[in-house]
């Protein structure tokens, strides 16, 4: 299926698109982030030089009015009054500076006493950077970090006369002012640089120069000037590559200043340089004019739809997970409108569910919502809802009783639990999925040992002691370990009628050696490794009963009261809704471009298909090959949409197998190499890291890691949910209906 085809300009112009939008993206963060920061620090420097010499006069009055009586009189005020004025202005001011209150005023005293001592006391290049900055903050005001901004939305709301109007006429200034302010301090700037250069004298007979120097920072421009500094300075003088002039500058200033003696104002350099590369030029500049020439060029630069979404294809993933989203993504910049429909509105991280069921982290550490991921991505919307069937016939989704249209469909539905035909065991051996599964587990751990405090019989403390996890794939032996170590260092304080550490936790595996899809000597270590944190392993032992009371592993009942399920997986039923071939784990058997066979506009991807696309083997159910799938499958889209050649039947590739069993022990198998212990354990912890979604989820996810490494602690130890929760809000409804009856 094919569509007309964009203008062949577009498609190769389309890289220079997303790398002006990334760059845009990057540079809106930095002044977000460090900008605050910068303006504060250039705050305090100004506020400490102004209130020291303030301190200065009013310890020494006699030199103050010496000062304002001789070396810079002001001919309206009388010596003592300008001295009271002077002392005044730099200790009041300079605390306000440095506050950020009231800022445009104080900025404003300060930036006319340090022009009075430039022109009537002494010539220096550090008052004309005071001046300079000081004048900035009198346009642009005080930046986040101050008490202007803190206060500004409350008293434009208050009955304060005129504070409304100030914050208007202040936001008007620095529309208006802050351009032009810019344009001048850029020009001033490359002026300095270039008078420097031409070794324009300082000191004249008729001290025409003097005035010069008087003006621009020439004496301390002079010092790191040269050839190099002066393009710098002709590129900042137009407004061209303005962040990369600067920063160019920045670097002569800092080389010179490290290499050399420097000067007193260098430092002052570098703020007014910092300034131009957080907030770059203004409207009044060649990036200006080159930006508004991008944004017409590609409007999404503008924010505006880069084409109409009405005559494209229609591409719908359903499921947003790594297949889903990775597939979602790489068509952000297809000219092709992209529904992704999910029964959550999140993105989870399967393989650290395990955390969120032992304690170990929270189930926001671990989920993102969808929307966020595609906000500034005006092809690509998000459905909340749960899809129950495919009309391939008429090319539409079912959806909650909708139908939603598509020229391409992509399947990531992932898989589900697996009991091989036991599914009554389900309520009593939950499994790990979704976020409920791991509130849910984790409810049961905490509670069976909540309750082993409670009872009174030795042998139902026993069966509340004992966890059995059903299987020793990667899951089965991160459960058990984690469970083991909670038991074993998480809580070895907290009760008083039992010792944690002596809970029994058993892991049943069917085969004969744990994790079978790895090397065997790693599945040998893995063994050894749990058993030293105190763990049962049971090898080729079935499963024969679950129930309530416990397990029957190979006709020997073990009382458990906390089973858990890490067996096996089924795929979900995309198979029935495409009246597809599957496989007898309900897999849809797709082709080498990862489509459905007899549907070519149909793909299947991740846990839902089956690929023999692994040197000739299926391809494993791992998220590496999920994202590789989405890729692909994004691929072979664009490239029918685009009208180009197919790409090349999809390969997986392995990038290895990873497991962790416990505090500094995991095993790694990346075929040629290798690893166990403590180096494995720290490449899983990378690698997860990596593959997280969401700056704010790795930071919360390495903080919790850390602080658990540290201290033995597990950060969310909540109980949450079930049938304790439920008794617990009927007694708080109860008590409140007593108080009011009382009442």
């Amino acid at each position: 299926m094919t569509y007309p085809l964009a203008p062949k300009l577009s498609y190769r112009l389309a890289w220079l698109s997303g790398l002006v939008n990334l760059s845009i993206v990057a540079l809106r963060f930095l002044e977000r982030s460090a900008g605050p920061v910068v303006e504060l620090l250039i705050r305090l420097t100004l506020a400490q030089g102004f209130f020291v010499s303030g301190v200065l006069k009013a310890a020494q009055w006699d030199n103050a009015l010496y000062l304002a009586a001789h070396e810079y009189p002001v001919s309206w005020l009388n010596p003592v009054s300008a001295a009271w004025l002077g002392v005044l202005i730099e200790l009041l001011g300079s605390v306000l500076l440095a506050a950020g209150l009231a800022t445009r005023f104080a900025a404003l005293a300060l930036a006319a006493l340090a022009l009075v001592i430039q022109f009537s006391y002494q010539t220096l290049d550090t008052h004309l950077f005071w001046a300079a900055l000081l004048l900035w903050f009198v346009v642009h005001g005080a930046g986040t970090l101050s008490l202007d901004r803190l206060l500004a939305r409350g008293l434009a709301r208050t009955a304060v006369p005129f504070a409304g109007v100030v914050l208007r006429l202040f936001a008007d200034a620095t529309h208006w002012l802050a351009p032009l302010y810019s344009l001048l301090l850029r020009w001033w700037l490359a002026l300095a640089v270039l008078a420097a250069i031409a070794d324009v004298a300082i000191a004249t007979s008729n001290g025409g120069a003097m005035d010069l120097a008087a003006l621009l920072p020439v004496t301390s421009a002079a010092v790191f000037a040269s050839p190099l500094t002066l393009v710098g300075a002709a590129l900042l003088a137009l407004g061209c590559a303005t962040r990369l002039a600067a920063l160019l500058l920045m670097l002569a200033v800092s080389t010179v200043h490290m290499l050399g003696p420097g000067v007193e104002a260098d430092p002052y350099w570098f703020m007014v340089l910092a300034l131009m590369v957080l907030w770059g030029p203004s409207l009044v500049s060649l990036d200006a004019l080159l930006e508004r020439a991008l944004r017409r060029r590609f409007p999404r630069l503008a924010g505006q739809p880069a084409f109409a979404l009405d005559s494209v294809p229609r591409v719908v993933i359903v499921g947003a997970g790594f297949g889903g989203l990775t597939c979602a993504a790489a068509l952000t910049s297809a000219r092709v409108a992209v529904t992704v429909i999910d029964r959550h509105n999140y993105h989870l991280f399967q393989p650290l569910l395990y955390q969120v069921a032992t304690s170990g982290l929270s189930p926001g550490d671990i989920a993102t919502p969808v929307r966020g991921l595609f906000r500034e991505h005006f092809n690509v919307r998000v459905l909340f809802g749960e899809v129950n069937g495919v009309d391939s016939v008429r090319q539409e989704v079912l959806m909650d009783g909708q139908r939603i249209a598509y020229d391409y469909l992509v399947l990531a539905t992932g898989a589900a639990h697996s009991y091989f035909g036991r599914d009554d065991w389900a309520p009593h051996a939950p499994g790990l999925k979704r976020v409920e599964d791991a509130t849910e587990v984790r409810r049961r751990l905490l509670t069976a040992f909540e309750q082993a405090e409670v009872t009174d019989d030795p042998a139902e403390q026993a069966s509340l002691l004992t966890f059995l996890i059903v299987g020793g794939g990667p899951t089965g032996v991160e459960l058990a370990g984690a469970i083991a170590e909670l038991a074993k260092f998480g809580m070895e304080k907290d009760f008083r009628r039992f010792d944690p550490a002596a809970a029994r936790v058993i892991l049943v595996q069917s085969g004969p050696r744990l994790l079978p899809t790895f090397a065997e000597d790693l599945s040998q270590r893995t063994r050894q490794a749990l058993e030293r944190l105190g763990v049962e392993v049971l090898l080729d032992s079935r499963v024969e009963s679950i129930d309530d009371r416990g397990v029957i592993v190979n006709g020997r009942p073990i009382a458990a009261r906390t089973v858990l399920w890490a067996a096996g997986v089924v795929a979900s039923p995309a198979a029935k809704w495409l009246g597809a071939e599957a496989d007898p784990a309900g897999r849809v058997k797709v082709g080498p471009d990862l489509s459905v066979h007899g549907l070519p506009n149909v793909f299947a991807i991740g846990d839902t298909a089956l690929a023999n696309a692994w040197n000739g083997t299926p391809v494993p159910g791992l998220a590496p090959a999920a994202k590789q799938g989405g890729h692909h499958v994004a691929r072979v889209i664009r490239a029918r949409v685009e009208g180009r050649p197919a790409p090349a039947a999809f390969q997986y590739q392995h990038l290895g197998s990873l497991a962790t069993i416990g505090r500094k022990a995991a095993v790694a198998d990346f075929g040629f190499v290798k690893l166990h212990g403590g180096p494995a354990w720290w490449l899983w912890g990378a690698v997860h890291l990596g593959f997280l979604v969401g700056l704010r989820n790795r930071i919360s996810v390495m903080l919790d890691w850390f602080w658990a490494y540290l201290t033995y602690r597990s950060g969310t130890r909540l109980i949450t949910g079930g049938a304790g929760s439920q008794k617990t809000g009927q007694r708080c409804a109860v008590t409140a209906l007593q108080r009011q009856g009382a009442a």
